[in-house]
């Protein structure tokens, strides 16, 4: 999982692979919040597509239209989405092309909202502890994502989500299956790495995003809400917020 602060949004995304007809592959999705912690747009980039002429690609499976202009605070607002949805989808869950439509989108906003509660919840539960790593003492049972509004499938983690343009402040946080240890991409605990040459990513300590002024109120709004959604027309729906309790 990567969470990337930037300016007045944060982008959280998360890598996912599979087979699919013999061929491999792997996709990121990225799910970008709002200052009121609502979603712009849900987005996937294709790292290792079943095609590989889409490698490096990007698609907006769902965009809130004029995000930008919108009040931060909507409770319901339209949004494109893509009439076919890229197949790589099933390594998200398996039989995500039988679900209505309507149950599908909602279920891709609402798992970047379960992702955002269920991080900060593991950071929470961090603080003033070190972080082991993978091959010491076991650490918390890996989060469930089986819950969402739409009672969505058990999604696993993945250790290959880092950020690429080096804007803002990032964290990267890697889940072994065995232990859910937090650490970096070479199997340690996080460090702050403050000689990095400009514009290249930090990797930040968990304790530096609690008390991000910019990424923790945006997250911790995000983790108290879901959302429904509404078929309009086949490139057009209707989403709207529901809160939840207080996190």
């Amino acid at each position: 999982m990567q969470v990337q602060s930037i300016f007045d949004h944060v982008i959280l995304s998360t890598c996912y692979a599979g087979d699919f007809n013999n061929k491999h592959g792997r996709v990121k999705i990225s799910h970008r919040f709002n200052q009121e912690g609502r979603i712009d747009f849900v987005e996937l980039k294709f790292l290792n597509a079943l095609h590989p002429s889409l490698n490096g690609e990007l698609r907006k499976l769902l965009t809130i239209k004029d995000y930008s202009s919108l009040r931060k605070d909507w409770y319901v607002a339209e949004a494109s989405v893509l009439r076919v949805l890229p197949q790589e989808l099933i390594f998200l869950y398996e039989d995500i092309f039988r679900c209505p439509k309507s149950q599908l989108f909602a279920w891709l906003l609402n798992i970047g909202h379960r992702l955002v509660e269920d991080c900060l919840k593991d950071l929470k539960s961090q603080k003033n502890k070190r972080p082991l790593p993978p091959d010491s003492a076991p650490g918390p049972v890996c989060p469930d994502f089986s819950r969402s509004a739409n009672h969505g499938p058990n999604l696993g983690w993945s250790p290959e989500a880092w950020n690429q343009n080096g804007n803002g402040r990032t964290v990267c946080l890697e889940r072994n299956r065995a232990g859910c240890a937090v650490v970096d991409r070479n199997g340690g605990c996080f460090e702050e790495r403050p000689s990095q040459p400009v514009g290249v990513p930090v990797q930040l300590s968990l304790d530096a995003l609690l008390q991000d002024e910019v990424a923790m109120p945006i997250l911790e709004k995000a983790a108290g809400l879901e959302s429904v959604v509404e078929i309009v027309n086949p490139t057009e729906i209707l989403v709207r917020y529901l809160r939840k309790c207080v996190f």
